[in-house]
């Protein structure tokens, strides 16, 4: 079971750093379905991970990231309607 927490969080980590890149090679947008995606799958391994350890000031950052995210794609879609 351990092992599969740590590779969540790995998986979460390169996420990030993946969404990270993606924003600041201008190849997505800051509001972009694929950006905000990873953010909150990224969000989700990374809280499952933190939570597990007990990190809980990490698991309340990713939830905030993902609250983020989250809001931000709302945004996007009630502005288009």
């Amino acid at each position: 079971m351990q092992l599969l927490i740590d590779v969540m969080g790995w998986a979460g980590t390169i996420l990030y750093l993946i969404a990270y890149a993606l924003i600041s090679l201008k190849k997505v947008e800051g509001d972009s379905n694929l950006y905000q995606g990873i953010n909150i799958l990224a969000g989700l391994l990374l809280i499952t991970n933190s939570f597990y350890w007990r990190a809980y000031p990490s698991s309340a950052l990713n939830l905030a990231w993902i609250g983020i995210a989250v809001f931000t794609l709302g945004r996007k879609y009630a502005v288009q309607k």
